[in-house]
């Protein structure tokens, strides 16, 4: 399904995409050595529940996992790079943390996610890592307005995350969202130019570049959600969602 909001929707979708971004910046200021990834779904789940929002994930249960999530925020450490299921982890200095936040507010869900080194290590393939995915959805953010072909926005990350010399995975990649979190259309983060459905406003995407640093292959966590790199190599995964407009694309989890 392809939903495309009403004027009077927007709204909604921008106070999701508030909170998202609320949630994901205070969690960063939050997370020292030290913290514990079940910490930081806890601190998720109070903000979300006081916000009088909805989790998007707590009872997910799509083909890719195994039962419903059941935690309110994915975190994925080090090589670990989508769907981290929180568990018992003490972050260490210098790990690489990914944190993913879907949230529903009056109907209507925002996603993001944001990829950052804990403590104060910074070890420069990490660091570089987290760079790409950056420029890669500014690169696709910029090419997303009224008109533009998904392929465009896929050409555009994939372009960036190519010229850095990472290997692209095509499985899991961006996507449309509205009333449900995971909609079409799926926007992979490589692709043909002038190709795909063409975007109009109303519509919302969740454009999601993530990398591996020396592979293409995932592999499932005996967890049945965590899915890291196949050779234990380190990975970033940026997020924002989008709303097209008559003038382009604005950014609805931006940090105020």
């Amino acid at each position: 399904m392809i939903e495309i909001l009403s004027p009077s929707q927007l709204p909604r979708a921008r106070e999701a995409g508030a909170l998202v971004a609320e949630i994901l910046q205070t969690m960063k200021s939050r997370t020292t050595v030290g913290t514990n990834l079940l910490e930081i779904n806890r601190w998720t789940e109070k903000m979300i529940l006081d916000a009088g929002a909805e989790s998007c994930y707590v009872d997910y249960e799509p083909s890719f996992g195994r039962g419903p999530f059941g935690h309110y925020i994915c975190t994925a450490v080090n090589d670990a790079v989508l769907h981290g299921k929180p568990h018992d982890y003490t972050l260490a200095d210098g790990d690489l943390l990914t944190l993913d936040l879907a949230v529903k507010v009056r109907g209507l869900a925002a996603d993001a996610a944001i990829s950052f080194i804990v403590g104060e290590s910074r070890p420069a393939e990490s660091v570089a890592l987290i760079e790409t995915t950056e420029r890669a959805l500014a690169a696709g953010i910029a090419v997303a307005g009224p008109g533009a072909r998904i392929g465009d926005i896929s050409h555009a990350i994939g372009t960036v995350l190519s010229a850095a010399g990472y290997p692209i995975n095509v499985e899991f990649g961006g996507h449309g969202i509205g009333s449900t979190m995971h909609q079409d259309p799926h926007v992979a983060n490589t692709g043909k130019p002038g190709r795909g459905y063409k975007v109009r406003p109303g519509l919302l995407l969740a454009l999601e570049p993530w990398i591996m640093q020396d592979t293409a292959k995932l592999v499932t966590d005996a967890d049945g959600w965590t899915l890291r790199s196949a050779t234990g190599c380190r990975t970033a995964h940026t997020e924002h969602t989008i709303a097209i407009t008559d003038d382009g694309a604005e950014i609805l989890t931006l940090p105020r």
